[in-house]
């Protein structure tokens, strides 16, 4: 997710652990708790992307590709990030560390918040389709979500609005609010958020200022509801995503009965649950050949056609080719094919390909560079893009984090397809003793 949700999240969720604890016995206290549980909250929900420093630490595209979303996204390394959080926080605050040694309703809320905060992380973070690998090093696979895209506006409302009218200065929740607004009217504008998600949001938000007016500033009921109705959005993504994907693979099996889709990589739009993008991969064995596609799901196409879905996000895909309407449900704009023993070839012959190869999910060879296709359509090109020529002539790279292949579907052969089995052996005739028992 961005940092702004992940702020946000965050901030909503310490706001709401403060509020759930008892009031510390002075004014001075309870302010300084406030703000403590705030920051320890925000700070743990953005501090797992600090991996951003490391990405140098390989050259270009590895270290982003392998370095971000890598260890501080791991169960393991969260306990140290937890401990560097609260030993920065009471060095760097003394109002702070008195607080904490005589306040236990204090210790545990910043214990929480911290905690919480990284937790929310990283569950924020396997809602993409970009991935993480969770329970490294005991397990390397990635995990991905596929059910939020990456700026979702509707935990901006739900989290931001209820924060924006606590604030106490009317200037500063005005100008929250406004902002808000601005931002929800621009993704609009520039066609990324539908028109119809937009008057959604807008009662949303609404309804959070309603509640939060009723509860008055001690109260509570704004955050619960911003923190089930992200839930419940989440729920329903996963539901959605689950559905579509399943749908693609049975359409694609129609198209094609002789591939295997080995995965569908599903990439949501922002607050529309109807639309989808798709990044398929099929594998066809005794061909030799593996295949991408590229395309638009809507969920209900009676209601929303493909073509229809917001035409920000729709625009990228589509600019990469002419569309291809596969079912009425389901639209192609672009495909990739190559060969399987090509792509196993550059993995054996180049540690480079094979490092890279630890990241990439939907890996597209064509014209001597590697891509990960679900970048296809971003604004300022494929940031995993690798040129084959370039990476032979570089040295193996150092320290890559070894995480498991995305795609040992392709690189392993598959073992439905075997070989022509030998000729059977010459029976061996069986001896039989007189009782009638093998000896």
């Amino acid at each position: 997710m961005d940092n702004i949700t992940h702020s946000l999240i965050g901030l909503g969720a310490g706001e709401l652990i403060h509020r759930s604890l008892r009031p510390e016995p002075d004014a001075a206290s309870q302010r300084t708790r406030h703000r403590l549980l705030l920051a320890a909250c925000a700070l743990a929900s953005n501090f797992p992307d600090l991996d951003l420093f490391l990405t140098k630490l390989l050259p270009v595209p590895l270290g982003y590709l392998l370095n971000h979303r890598g260890h501080t996204h791991t169960l393991l390394f969260a306990l140290p990030q937890a401990l560097l959080l609260l030993a920065l926080l009471w060095s760097l605050w003394p109002a702070a560390r008195a607080l904490l040694r005589r306040s236990g309703a204090a210790r545990f809320g910043l214990a929480a918040s911290t905690l919480l905060g990284l937790g929310l992380h990283l569950l924020m973070d396997f809602t993409n389709s970009y991935g993480i690998h969770p329970f490294y090093p005991f397990d390397g696979r990635w995990f991905y979500g596929d059910m939020v895209f990456i700026v979702e506006p509707l935990f901006w409302v739900a989290f931001g609005v209820p924060l924006a009218w606590l604030t106490a200065a009317r200037t500063t929740r005005a100008l929250g609010l406004g902002l808000l607004a601005a931002a929800l009217l621009f993704f609009g504008w520039k066609g990324f958020l539908a028109w119809s998600a937009l008057a959604a949001l807008l009662a949303v938000a609404a309804a959070m200022i309603a509640l939060q007016r009723r509860d008055g500033a001690r109260g509570r009921g704004a955050l619960l509801l911003a923190l089930v109705l992200s839930g419940v959005f989440v729920g329903g993504q996963g539901l959605g995503s689950a559905v579509g994907a399943q749908r693609i693979r049975a359409a694609l099996l129609q198209l094609d009965p002789a591939a295997r889709t080995v995965d569908v990589a599903m990439t949501a739009f922002p607050s529309q649950p109807l639309c989808w993008n798709f990044v398929s991969v099929e594998v066809d064995e005794a061909a030799d050949r593996y295949r991408m596609r590229r395309g638009v799901l809507s969920l209900a196409p009676q209601w929303l056609a493909p073509q229809a879905c917001p035409s920000g996000l729709l625009d990228r895909v589509a600019a990469q080719a002419p569309a291809r309407p596969l079912t009425a449900a389901l639209t192609q704009y672009d495909e990739r094919s190559a060969s399987l023993s090509a792509l196993r070839g550059l993995r054996r012959d180049s540690c480079y390909v094979d490092a890279w190869l630890r990241f990439a999910r939907a890996p597209a060879l064509v014209d001597g560079e590697l891509s990960d296709y679900r970048f296809a359509g971003t604004p300022n090109g494929n940031f995993s893009a690798l040129r084959i020529a370039d990476s032979r002539q570089a040295a193996c790279p150092q320290n890559v984090p070894r995480w498991d292949y995305p795609r040992a579907d392709l690189l392993t052969p598959s073992a439905t397809v075997a070989p022509a089995p030998a000729p059977a052996p010459t029976p061996t005739p069986t001896l039989v003793s007189a009782g009638g028992r093998p000896p």
